[in-house]
């Protein structure tokens, strides 16, 4: 690649996005080559980089050659293709999400796209629940705030075969970003009903198939447990407290800081909540024992930025009294991770 051409090539035509425009007229020599020394790489997982300018970064144009890419293929391979969309809370993930859906639109390819911010697992399920060719989802998990990414799904909802990537990826790498790639309206995809967004029912089904997850088996429970759950800025709120609720847990304390989504993920460097920065809001030193593997069923694990739920153990001394106990029997290895529950004991 002809870094300096690219450059070149990409001051006098990519146009559409300010931020690209802007970004373009202030990069030196060693940040142009970075950001075009080569194409940003399409895997199994996707694509997946630093959000900015260049051939080497997501942005719309990156964004829309893959999703060229993708709807050759999938015209290649399905009579009637069509596609599931998602996106989260990071920056740009509703734009790069609708520059997507046009491509697909305009190449014919029929989009169905969530109305709203989701987590992952949503795209795979729509995925399947709408039998369409293909799902893609706009994240880029526990990266920093700076990165983004684009997660392709089979038409079974699971991340793509490295058969199908190699395909798709010989299809992208036929492409100009800015002769080849076909683009369309959003809003007029919607008016047209080319794109349709995807209706509450499914939203409703996949509530009630996370509630069929339940591994009570008929036990009886407390439901009037006190849960702490932190969505870590993204996804999670309204599903996770929906899903929740309709089971009957109500006692339920959501991390304010940590409540709504932005992409600048301001409480902690990146939203991984096994680091202790995005953990940290959420954990009174005690509830801390739930990160060890000898932990009581009644304490469950922090997952998934989009689905972190933590339910907690009351502070009565009785209760405190019976963790601090259970931690001094823990191996030594474990006993250290959990040194400032004992201290503040």
């Amino acid at each position: 690649m002809d870094i300096k051409k690219e450059y070149e090539c990409w001051l006098e035509n990519a146009t559409t996005d300010a931020d690209v425009v802007a970004e373009l007229k202030t990069l030196d020599d060693t940040k142009i080559e970075d950001a075009f020394y080569r194409d940003l790489a399409f895997g199994t997982g996707g694509l997946r980089g630093v959000i900015g300018a260049g051939t080497n970064r997501m942005n719309i144009y990156t964004v829309a050659k893959a999703s060229q890419g993708l709807a050759d293929y999938l015209k290649k391979n399905f009579t009637e293709p069509s596609v599931a969309i998602g996106y989260d809370s990071r920056i740009k993930s509703d734009v790069f999400a609708k520059v997507a859906a046009g491509v697909f639109a305009a190449n014919g390819v029929q989009v169905n796209i969530w109305p709203v911010l989701m987590p992952v697992p949503t795209v795979s399920f729509a995925t399947r629940y709408l039998h369409t060719s293909a799902g893609v989802m706009v994240t880029a998990s526990h990266n920093p705030s700076k990165y983004n990414g684009y997660k392709v799904y089979g038409a079974d909802g699971c991340q793509i075969t490295t058969e199908a990537a190699t395909e798709i990826l010989a299809e992208i790498e036929k492409l100009d970003i800015f002769a080849d790639v076909k683009t369309s309206d959003f809003e007029t995809g919607v008016a047209n009903s080319s794109i349709q967004y995807i209706p509450d029912e499914v939203y409703t089904a996949f509530v009630e198939q996370v509630k069929s997850q339940s591994v009570l088996f008929g036990e009886e429970v407390n439901k009037n447990v006190a849960i702490v759950y932190s969505p870590l800025n993204g996804t999670g709120l309204k599903p996770v407290t929906r899903t929740l609720k309709e089971m009957g847990y109500t006692n339920i304390t959501v991390v304010k800081e940590q409540e709504q989504p932005d992409g600048n993920f301001p409480t902690c460097p990146y939203p991984n909540p096994e680091i202790k920065e995005a953990s940290c809001w959420i954990m009174h030193p005690v509830w801390m024992v739930c990160r060890s593997p000898m932990c009581s069923s009644s304490c469950w694990k922090i997952t998934a930025p989009s689905w972190c739920v933590l339910p907690v153990p009351s502070r009565s001394s009785k209760h405190i009294s019976r963790l601090v106990q259970r931690i001094k029997k823990l191996p030594k290895r474990w006993k250290r991770r959990f040194a400032r529950v004992l201290k503040s004991t």
